[in-house]
């Protein structure tokens, strides 16, 4: 009983059901707890719980921070996104391109593009006055974007080197703005999501035309 619920906690964040403990607790089967752990693996609720923690690591908010906080109403289409993908038991490998670069290297997949939410994820400062404030504020926003990269997929404080050469990592002032330089295209705003209907019948004609 002890460990069916610690197990049912740990993947899905959620209690089991009396019947599922019983059912348990009464299987003599040498598998009895390979099956739970595929059972949970494989219901939703285990990509909903472990999407949370990804989402803490990119930095994702359905708001823009700051004064105003105004809200991002098309935000979730990325959400939901890396719960299906885990859901998916998606390799890791292809997790991280889709978020990095899935609109260049997949633009017609509704999904690679929704991955690619990861890069606005952050804050966004849409309080800005004069000019120079603008320039400052794009510069913390590509400090912000280098910090997500290095820190999510490379380990690394990147953005600390974009005042001096890092104190502890191998990384330069010059490594930084030259990788900051490699995301300067990236900026807020909104972009359709192409249509899933009309991709899977375009794919379709297009398999049927080469055979």
């Amino acid at each position: 009983r002890t460990l069916i619920r610690r197990v049912t906690f740990d993947l899905t964040g959620l209690p089991p059901t009396p019947e599922e403990v019983e059912a348990f607790a009464a299987d003599r089967d040498p598998r009895a707890f390979e099956k739970v752990v595929d059972r949970l693996l494989a219901a939703p609720a285990y990509g909903e719980r472990w999407a949370r923690h990804w989402l803490d690591v990119v930095r994702y908010g359905e708001t823009d921070g700051f004064e105003r906080n105004a809200p991002r109403p098309n935000a979730w289409p990325y959400r939901d996104w890396v719960v299906r993908a885990l859901n998916a038991d998606m390799p890791f490998d292809r997790f991280a391109r889709l978020q990095l670069a899935g609109d260049v290297l997949h633009p017609d997949d509704p999904d690679a593009v929704a991955a690619t939410g990861f890069l606005v994820a952050g804050i966004h400062n849409t309080v800005v006055g004069t000019e120079a404030m603008r320039v400052a504020a794009r510069q913390d926003e590509l400090e912000d974007l280098v910090g997500a990269v290095g820190q999510t997929f490379l380990g690394l404080t990147l953005n600390c080197a974009r005042c001096h050469d890092h104190k502890f990592d191998p990384v330069s002032q010059v490594d930084y703005y030259r990788f900051a330089a490699l995301l300067a295209g990236v900026g807020h705003g909104e972009r359709p999501v192409p249509d899933r209907a009309a991709t899977a019948a375009l794919a379709k004609v297009t398999t049927d035309l080469d055979a």
